[in-house]
Order: C-alpha cells, then structure tokens, then sequence
C-alpha cells in the first residue's frame, strides 16, 4: 500500500465522490483541484448541500437575476439552478466516466424530496431530471421509502441511471437490490442497452451509530457502553453480505451475460459526528473492493493526512457483525424501530431543507425584482 492514505483508498478499489457541489466549487476551480490531487472521481448532492450552497454563496447572483428578468417562479428557478450546476459537474468529470466505462465520473442530483412517499410523481420528476440536466454520467438519486421502490425500478427501466439514497437497514438494501434487479429485467424488455444503465445503493452509515448511541446511553449496563460506536460498521458489514449474496445466481448472471453492472454499495454518511470516535473510522473501516465512500470535504481532509488504508476490512466479518446486533438485541435496544426513526428522520430533514431552499431563492429573486 501507498504512504498516501487517499491514493491507497482508491488502489484497494474504493471510489471516492465528494459528497457536496456547489457553483463556487466549480468556478474557483476547487472541485477541479480535488479530482487531480484528492482522487475525487464523483459527486452527490441532496437538498441540504444545495440549500447551504444557494444562503451562503454570491456565485447565483448573475443567474438569479436573470432568472428574475424572466419571470421565472421559484420552482423553476431551483430547477434551473441545481440543474446547471450539475451539468456542469457532469461536464467536469465526463472524462474520468469515458475512462471508467461510466463505472465513475458521476454526479448525482435528487428528486424533489417532498415527494418521497408518491411513486407515480417521483419516478415522473426523475426522468424530467435526466432529461434537464441531458449527461450520460447523471444519476437521479431516489429514496429509499416503500413507495421509492416502485419509483427505482420504472426509472431504471426508461434506461436511466439511479442512485437509491436514504438506505439504513439490510433488509430495506434486500428491497432496493430487488427493485434495481427487476428494473434492469424490464430495461432489457424495453430494448435498452443494459451497459449504459448504471445504479449505486447509498447506504448510511454514521447516523445509525448516532441513533443507537443515543439508546444505549439510556442502559444503565456495562454492555451498553461497549457497543457504542459498533452497530453502524456492522450494519454496513451485514448489507455488504446481503450484496454478495445477491449478485450472484442464475437471474444475476443471465443480465451480466447481457452487460449488466451490478449496483454497487455506496458508503453515505461518512463523517464522524462523536468526537471521540476516528475521524476516518467509517472510511477505514469500510475498504472493499467494488464500493464507493462518498465524504464530505472534512472527512476527506482526515483521510488523505491520517487515514489508516491497510486493504480489505469487509470481506467475511458478516458473522462478528451479527454478533453485535445480537448483543443489541439482548439489551432490548429495537433495531427495526432505530431503521424506521431514521428514514422518517432523513425524509424530513431533506423536505426541510428543500423548504429553506425554496425560501432564500424566493427571497433573492425577490431582491433580483428590486
């Protein structure tokens, strides 16, 4: 392995996508800089990085007033904007997707998230989000919600390419491997290439250490302290099993023989949020080959000064993995009712921070008006 944390990070397989975007990103060159020097190969968005981007940056101001000169409304105007960027994201790393064979050079943009819980809507906004922004190396990001799924599979099916987001259990991951599956089966039906269609499940992984931390503290019981910080690794761990499992067998193999990629795992959620855990740990932890760790800027900082890149540390741990939720599980900590608050949770704080977007572009088209 390299002395270089990030270089050996990416050597071992791991994708690494910079999990933020903004138009002063792609204007001061920053995001440029990143791919040559940070082994940067994709991005995700989401709501609350768009909303942070629009209330903290001067970049839109050009583009706002034109789109006040217009009259444009403020849905339209956050369509154009967030669009714009990611087209010109797209555009900055369309090279490393020709030199990858798509597998990188991704960017990703996400349905309205107000709409989580409509199947027929979400999938009609994310095949107008592929047709906006109109690159190869887009992926429309969808939730993971029981009304996601139907959504993943039609969009899929249209050829389009799709991050599934939200993913917090192992048993809703089995879901959206199911949903991805059967959207490629009516992909090839619907005469699309099935090599051009591409699909990463992002699975979080911080938050549910953050949740279930937050339970233990409440058990007045040694065992409790000792599995802080444990059941987000693990969890990753038993959903990277559930992807090996999957991607193999008779109905895989018959879409591989046709060019099929399998969905690969996306490590979401990277950055540490308790101080007193590794500030690297959910990437260090998490190295195998075939997966991307999409991080935002801090945790990718971390990694490449003191990152502890030492190869493979997910192959064959699914059985001390499930060691820990069994020791959950006998403390009386309900780790269906953890994956439940979360995905409310992540719906929620995406609709909130799409409503904060919606009101400072009102506001500074409103000022645009004079």
């Amino acid at each position: 392995m390299t002395a270089n944390p990030l270089a050996a990070l990416s050597e071992a397989g791991v994708s690494i996508w910079l999990d933020d975007l903004s138009r002063e990103r792609l204007t001061t060159g920053n995001l440029g800089e990143l791919i040559a020097t940070k082994h940067v190969v994709g991005v995700t968005t989401n709501p609350t990085i768009f909303a942070s981007a629009l209330s903290n940056g001067e970049s839109y101001d050009e583009q706002v007033r034109a789109l006040a000169a217009r009259g444009a409304d403020t849905e339209a105007a956050v369509r154009e904007i967030t669009t714009t960027d990611v087209r010109n994201a797209c555009d900055l790393f369309r090279d490393i997707y020709e030199s990858t064979d798509g597998v990188d050079g991704r960017v990703s943009i996400e349905v309205d998230p107000r709409l989580a819980n409509d199947t027929e809507r979400t999938a009609a906004e994310a095949l107008d989000l592929w047709k906006a922004v109109d690159r190869p190396n887009l992926m429309v990001k969808i939730p993971a919600t029981v009304e996601g799924l139907p959504a993943i599979t039609r969009t899929l099916a249209e050829g389009v390419s799709v991050n599934v987001t939200l993913i917090f259990s192992v048993e809703r991951y089995r879901d959206v491997m199911e949903a991805f599956i059967t959207g490629l089966e009516q992909a090839k039906a619907n005469g699309h290439d099935l090599r051009g269609i591409h699909s990463v499940a992002s699975f979080f992984v911080s938050r549910v250490d953050t949740e279930v931390d937050k339970r233990l503290d409440k058990i007045d019981d040694p065992a409790a302290a000792e599995l802080r910080g444990k059941a987000a690794i693990a969890n990753a761990l038993l959903a990277y099993a559930a992807y090996e499992e999957t991607f193999a067998g008779p109905r895989w193999e018959a879409l591989a023989a046709d060019g099929a990629r399998a969905q690969r795992p996306l490590w979401a959620s990277t950055g540490v949020k308790d101080p007193n855990y590794s500030d690297t740990q959910y990437v260090d932890q998490l190295v195998v080959a075939g997966v991307v760790n999409t991080m935002p800027e801090k945790t990718l900082h971390a990694v490449a000064d003191h990152g502890a890149i030492t190869g493979d540390t997910v192959t064959g741990r699914a059985a001390q993995a499930q060691e820990v939720f069994d020791r959950l599980a006998a403390l009386g900590i309900d780790v269906d009712d953890v994956f439940v608050t979360l995905e409310t949770e992540g719906v929620e704080k995406f609709e909130k921070s799409w409503a904060e977007l919606l009101e400072t572009v009102t506001g500074q088209l409103d000022q645009a008006k004079g």
